[in-house]
């Protein structure tokens, strides 16, 4: 039976990954993610789990990395300066399709930045920080429930897709404490297991990097001491092993966009707020996403066709669904707490000629329901003279 439950977001984050099946924790201590590494640490010794404290993030991400080719799920948590070192080791995830959680609670930057203070201005990092063609999935809650949840689908796609999953917060979320209804599913939620051995025919070889259409993009990997398997950054079969061929790059490459970029509509989950009959359309994620709501409601009350979208799923970005609210909408605000990042996706996918009107902030503070309000208006306005 279910309970109501108060948390921070940093602590939903943890304990949803303990019951996501994470069983090894490496990290580096960073503002504002240091409590997921310190609810980690107390709980991960209750389930039989390991949590260690690296010299660093570039340590801690090779950390968890070789823990999940052992056979144990595995998460890492940082912010800034410290997803920026982790970026070759993601990169190598990536090429060996390797399945792990990084944790980005992101702060002001560059650099050393605004340390306690919330931003948005990791998104861009997040989709194109590591160098070769590839995809990455991020998910980014904006309730603590929402953290709780989507730590658990995390874990879930990257086991299901063989990537890194970023779990992305902003400092704001990250330390907002909140009372949910923890419930049944939360309590025992489905989770994506590694391949067992019964599962292995006999008279094969176990090839991890097989492409595999019926149930999953890609060949789930195999329980901890299971089968033995070759792992390298270099260009390999579907034995793990190096080839030099540009017919095998060219398989590889390709391989590692399309088992995300084709299933990018069931990867995709987002949130819809009165889109229906909506002229302006308020794209907002994250903690914004809370001041939009607040906002879209107040415009709704001075009789302003006005709706949200939510994206969850920050990447694969669903340009389908993207392309459906610029069809229907007369206009688009997009609010975020960077100079305009993911607006520069969303022009991407403009081939209406809509107009696109920015909510920017990068000083540290939330935008506010206000301000919001204040865009939607003035767009409305010029909608309705011209």
């Amino acid at each position: 039976m279910g309970k109501i439950v108060f948390m921070q977001g940093n602590e939903a984050c943890a304990l949803a990954a303990v019951k996501a099946g994470c069983r090894f924790f490496a990290g580096y201590p960073i503002t504002p993610s240091s409590e997921v590494a310190e609810v980690m640490a107390r709980e991960l010794p209750k389930v039989g789990g390991k949590f260690i404290q690296m010299e660093d993030e570039i340590a801690s991400a090779a950390a968890i990395i070789g823990a999940s080719l052992a056979g144990v799920k595995s998460m890492t948590a940082t912010s800034g300066p410290g997803f920026s070192l982790m970026q070759e080791a993601l990169g190598y995830a990536t090429m060996t399709e390797t399945p792990c959680v990084i944790v980005d609670v992101m702060r002001g930057g560059p650099s050393t930045g605004l340390p306690t203070k919330p931003s948005q201005g990791d998104i861009m990092q997040i989709r194109w920080g590591r160098h070769g063609d590839q995809q990455i999935i991020a998910l980014y809650p904006s309730t603590v429930e929402e953290v709780y949840k989507y730590t658990i689908t995390a874990f879930n796609y990257a086991e299901k897709y063989r990537t890194p999953v970023v779990l992305v917060m902003d400092e704001t979320l990250g330390h907002m404490r909140e009372s949910f209804y923890l419930s049944d599913e939360y309590e025992n939620p489905e989770i994506v297991a590694r391949m067992s051995e019964e599962e292995i025919e006999e008279e094969d070889l176990f090839h991890p990097f097989g492409f595999q259409e019926e149930n999953y993009p890609v060949n789930p990997l195999i329980e901890m001491g299971k089968a033995r398997f070759h792992v390298s950054g270099l260009v390999h079969d579907e034995t793990g092993f190096p080839v030099g061929s540009s017919s095998v790059a060219d398989k590889v490459i390709k391989h590692l966009d399309s088992k995300i970029r084709l299933y990018t509509e069931e990867i995709a989950i987002y949130d819809e707020y009165m889109t229906e009959d909506a002229e302006i359309i308020v794209v907002a994620y994250g903690s914004v996403a809370r001041s939009a709501m607040k906002a879209v409601k107040m415009a709704r009350e001075d009789r302003i066709p006005v709706g949200l979208f939510k994206p969850i799923t920050i990447w694969p970005f669903s340009v389908s669904k993207m392309k459906n609210l610029l069809k229907k909408s007369q206009a688009i605000i997009v609010a975020e707490m960077n100079l305009g990042q993911l607006a520069l996706e969303i022009s991407r996918v403009n081939k209406f000629g809509k107009h696109i009107a920015l909510v920017n902030r990068v000083d540290g503070d939330l935008i506010s329901p206000k301000e919001i309000l204040d865009s939607i208006t003035q767009v409305w306005r010029h909608i309705i003279e011209f």
